[in-house]
């Protein structure tokens, strides 16, 4: 899916680093929501422990992104002192959790992505990329083979159970398309040896898609309508609601020191 941009970037690396730490970050943060409010104990410990992962690669990512830019911005600045249009996630990690069911269709559809994504990243051209990917490849691993098994047990499970599952892929889908467009930033940084074949990229999230939602026992929803803008500043309102909170401590204390 192409999306060429008629705005030449100053820095695509830089540009780029973001869009994958953003992606983790605004989703980690998503994911923490759950501590304490998890359906079971177990359940809590692990969302816990997928949000600490997942902020982790935010900040290696926003790290060398900062170091990129070369402007002195560190990764705690780019996390606590951007404003919405300045963030480059995509739309579908900043989606409010809703249900279970939202909260684990929304992490399997992304991880799914992750995992293939990080695969080939982690052979990149670039070294601190690829170290970066190879890391957080193993930890994401985990991840999918934990939402694949939630979609899995939700999609198969009790009436209402596949119920939600459904209505939140049906809410979600729409966001997924996003995921695989290519502009001029992906453009730019192939020739310092950073090429996603975006193509391949997608057959096997499809594949990897079709295959749980199968045995979900869930109907894939039509591709039509797609919703995007994030990579280029363009949110939806739920990304302010969710900086307000993540960035008051920093904004209300700017410099302090823990």
């Amino acid at each position: 899916m192409a999306a060429p941009r008629s705005t030449p970037v100053a820095n695509p690396l830089s540009e780029y680093l973001l869009r994958l730490g953003d992606d983790r970050l605004v989703l980690g943060h998503r994911v923490s929501e759950w501590c304490g409010h998890a359906p079971i104990l177990e359940e809590d410990i692990a969302m816990s422990n997928i949000a600490l992962d997942l902020i982790g690669h935010a900040q290696s990512l926003l790290a060398l992104a900062g170091a990129v830019e070369g402007q002195g911005r560190t990764e705690d600045t780019l996390a606590y002192f951007r404003n919405e249009t300045a963030f480059r996630n995509a739309l579908l990690v900043e989606h409010p959790n809703g249900d279970f069911a939202v909260t684990m269709v929304r992490q399997f559809l992304f991880d799914a992505y992750s995992v293939l994504l990080w695969d080939q990243l982690a052979k990149c051209g670039h070294e601190g990329l690829a170290g970066i990917a190879a890391k957080s490849l193993k930890e994401d691993k985990y991840h999918l083979r934990h939402s694949s098994e939630w979609v899995v047990r939700l999609g198969d499970g009790t009436e209402e159970s596949h119920a939600r599952a459904q209505a939140a892929l049906d809410l979600l889908w729409k966001f997924t398309g996003e995921l695989f467009e290519r502009d001029a930033v992906d453009e730019a940084v192939a020739s310092l040896g950073i090429v996603v074949d975006t193509a391949a990229l997608r057959t096997l999230w499809d594949s990897l898609v079709d295959d749980v939602l199968t045995r979900a026992t869930l109907t894939r929803p039509i591709a039509s309508g797609m919703r995007t803008g994030g990579r280029t500043g363009r949110h939806t309102e739920a990304l302010g609601h969710l900086l307000a909170t993540m960035q008051y401590v920093a904004r209300a204390h700017p410099g302090a020191t823990w």
